[in-house]
């Protein structure tokens, strides 16, 4: 097949034109093509008047050897790349003694159940062990926190259970990393056979949204079953058992204790207890960037009309979104991170005590708000010493956010004009936060340290430029943002390993390898191979 890039119409073009389109670029009658398929579909709104629609297809015809040739120069035409995924190894059919003690997979969130899926699939039958309950249990606890009517569970909540943090989020499915293997296509593919609408395969910006990610984590986790593998919930793993540098398995908060040579460690960026329970066993950790700041909400009408002027509302364009990023003179860089259009401010905090803000869409998109964190790069530097400074730094921020929220776990706000001028909020004007449980209005520049402060007022008027009004008075900020990314690396070897830890695979968010569903399933994909051809040199050796 071939593939064409860069296919512009407009968007209201009627049906036909995309066939239109492909006869006019290869320059071949109706009778040469067979079929196509729309692999990316995205569009172009930097003339607002006359957005188009940019396609990149895949062409069946009957001239493809003749077209390679006359089009060889030209760069928007080429051969379809197989991105069809193969399995690596394959467990033997009558396994010996070595597979009787089966792979572990610690955390069932994106990295832990595709790490688990592919295991599974290649016949391993992992046992996959998560702290927290079942997706559906969890949501019930998630959201009774959220209203009020139940307390904070720390083994049951945004950051904990089945699905992982991602569960409570956008369901954002694109991602940056470098993926010469097309892994990232085996990971749609399975979230469609889960039942994730098949437009995830061929939209710029794929998204599933929370109430639909429910459904599909439950599918996954049938899949792994019906293939033999186990998962445990309610399972917090409270040691690894090591023996001479080799992993030889794990210990259970309940006594019980699971032996295994193989150990995956994806435990999401919020584990805390874990990664100090692995600094003391002498695992390998070092401290890492992250960042570091508040939510943000503006009206979406707002942000609609400033990316898509009179098209703002078009069921194609959908809810727009913004990417943002501003250098500041005291040499720290303010971004924009998880952006949420239509969606809401979520309370994320998985400690007592302690407030985190995080970002949620549903699938439609369709809340009033638009929502994004504004946060500032920090490093080491900032947090320098021990391994493990970058997690005290950050309960210490979540702390002083649930004093200033009023220790209710409310949390604290203040109106983007007030920030500004360095006052504190005394009312709501016309944007009203939506964070759950509530907002207490107050300073927040009480809330981060003043590098930090300074850093975001000085962003966001720079931001104001490209977006007018993202700045206005009545825009509100929520604090704190803390878990953007894990704040430690377990650094692995490229076989996978732990550098220090034979048998123990560090992936995903927690170990700092991802950072968003699609590449943290891309990295268990990557981590199950690693586990899956250790297992067999060992039977072989």
């Amino acid at each position: 097949m071939l593939r064409l890039t860069e296919i512009k119409l407009p968007l209201d073009h009627p049906e036909d034109a995309i066939e239109t389109a492909i006869l006019k670029k290869l320059q071949i009658p109706p009778e040469a093509l067979i079929r196509y398929s729309i692999f990316k579909r995205s569009h172009d709104a930097r003339k607002k008047p006359e957005i188009a629609l940019v396609y990149i297809l895949d062409v069946e015809t009957t001239q493809e050897t003749h077209l390679l040739q006359r089009l060889k120069k030209d760069p928007h035409v080429m051969v379809t790349p197989d991105m069809s995924y193969r399995v690596v190894a394959q467990a033997p059919s009558h396994s010996p003694s070595h597979l009787a003690i089966r792979p572990i997979v610690i955390g069932t969130g994106p990295c832990g159940m595709f790490a688990g899926l592919m295991l599974a699939q290649m016949g391993f039958r992992p046992i996959l062990l998560e702290r927290g309950k079942a997706v559906r249990d969890r949501t019930v606890d998630t959201f009774a926190f959220w209203k009020k009517k139940e307390g904070l569970n720390p083994e049951s909540n945004a950051q904990f259970g089945e699905g992982g943090a991602g569960t409570f989020s956008d369901g954002k499915l694109y991602s940056q990393v470098k993926d010469p293997q097309h892994y990232g296509r085996k990971v749609l593919t399975e979230l469609v056979n889960a039942g994730a609408s098949p437009e995830i395969l061929y939209v710029n910006k794929p998204h599933i949204g929370t109430f639909k990610l429910v459904g599909i984590v439950q599918n996954l986790r049938a899949q792994i079953e019906a293939l033999g593998g186990e998962i445990r919930f309610q399972s917090r793993v409270e040691d690894i058992l090591i023996e001479k540098g080799q992993v030889r398995g794990v210990a259970l908060a309940s006594g019980e204790q699971l032996a295994s040579d193989h150990v995956v460690l994806a435990v999401g960026h919020s584990a805390r207890d874990t990664f100090q329970m692995l600094f003391d066993r002498g695992v390998y950790i070092e401290s890492k960037p992250f960042s570091i700041g508040f939510r943000i909400e503006h009206p979406q009408t707002l942000i609609d009309h400033c990316r898509f002027g009179e098209q703002a509302g078009h069921k194609l364009l959908g809810a727009a979104d913004y990417k943002l990023v501003h250098h500041c003179q005291n040499g720290r860089s303010v971004y924009s991170f998880c952006m949420c259009p239509g969606g809401l401010v979520v309370a994320a905090a998985s400690e007592p005590g302690r407030v985190v803000t995080n970002g949620m869409s549903q699938y439609s998109r369709n809340e009033r708000n638009a929502n994004s964190a504004i946060v500032v790069g920090i490093t080491p530097d900032d947090y320098p010493g021990h391994p493990l400074a970058g997690i005290a730094l950050q309960r210490r921020l979540e702390e002083e956010a649930f004093a200033l929220g009023g220790s209710n776990y409310d949390a604290p706000g203040q109106l983007v004009g007030d920030f500004l001028a360095n006052r504190p909020s005394q009312a709501l004007g016309t944007v009203h936060p939506s964070y759950a449980p509530g907002v207490h209005l107050t300073d927040l520049s009480l809330s981060l340290p003043d590098y930090a402060i300074a850093a975001i007022r000085e962003a966001l008027p720079a931001f104001d430029k490209q977006i007018k009004g993202f700045a206005m008075a009545d825009a509100t900020l929520t604090g704190v943002e803390t878990r953007t990314s894990s704040p430690i690396r377990i650094k692995r070897r490229e076989d996978g390993q732990s550098v220090n830890t034979a048998g123990l695979y560090p992936a995903g968010e927690g170990a700092g390898y991802a950072g968003g569903i699609l590449s943290a399933g891309i990295d268990g994909i990557k981590v199950a191979e690693a586990v899956a051809l250790n297992i067999l040199q060992t039977v072989m050796a």
